[in-house]
């Protein structure tokens, strides 16, 4: 993509009233449309999707085919992708535009900082399909299933909130696997490493992304794990 095109795409995401934008890790606030900052943490819900009903987030979301396809299959619920590629979430936003699906969001900014966008207990589920599995041991805590971005889903999960990682990558489900099996506060509901192997565990594992779509072939096969926070295990520490 050349550069004009993003520099276009970036333009005409400050206009879209579905995107809202940080870009500094150590200023975490908000622009809105046409750039005015808003304040959502907590208001998700009263001041966007203007409803009380359940959010759920897209992590790593890309052009957000897991929020749109969710979102037109549950429009009793809400859906935020989140991503910091804006070339990304201008195709997915433009598409819930046209499709006028206003139970769909996106978010532009960085994982690390979730809990600052967010109120505890205001997501009620959160899927994470084919992140990049940064395979390389020094970029292991850059994982999305890493204990540190665990601890950040904890603090805005509600109780028996659900976490859903899909992926082609054997080391990240592997990894994954062993990282809540480590720990107490989490039960894991449900593991698959063949998902189109049998009958689908949930009608949400026939949706792809563009990356499922694009690059793999019918002799992979793609992992699911479905988990959650034990209700009484508490907050994770801020």
């Amino acid at each position: 993509m050349s550069r004009r095109n993003k520099l276009a795409k970036f333009a005409e995401l400050l206009t879209f009233p579905n995107v809202y934008e940080n870009f500094d890790t150590q200023r975490p606030e908000l622009a809105g449309q046409h750039g005015a900052i808003v304040d959502l943490k907590g208001r998700w819900n009263e001041d966007h999707f203007q409803n009380e009903q359940p959010i759920t987030l897209e992590l790593a979301c890309g052009r957000g085919e897991y929020s749109l396809g969710l979102g037109r299959m549950y429009p009793e619920r809400n859906f935020i992708g989140v991503d910091i590629k804006g070339a990304r979430i201008w195709k997915g936003a433009k598409i819930a535009l046209a499709e006028s699906l206003d139970n769909v969001a996106f978010l532009r900014t960085r994982i690390e900082i979730l809990d600052a966008f967010f109120a505890e207990a205001e997501v009620d589920e959160i899927w994470i399909t084919f992140p990049d599995p940064f395979l390389g041991n020094k970029k292991i805590n850059r994982r999305l299933t890493s204990p540190n971005f665990l601890d950040i889903y904890k603090r805005v999960l509600s109780p028996k909130g659900l976490i859903h990682l899909k992926t082609d990558e054997i080391q990240l489900h592997d990894y994954t696997m062993e990282v809540l099996r480590e720990r107490d506060d989490i039960e894991i509901l449900y593991a698959d490493d063949d998902i189109y192997g049998k009958e689908l565990y949930l009608p949400e594992l026939g949706l792809k992304t563009y990356y499922e779509n694009l690059n793999i072939s019918d002799s992979d096969t793609i992992k699911y794990i479905q988990f959650r926070f034990r209700p009484d295990s508490g907050k994770a520490a801020d």
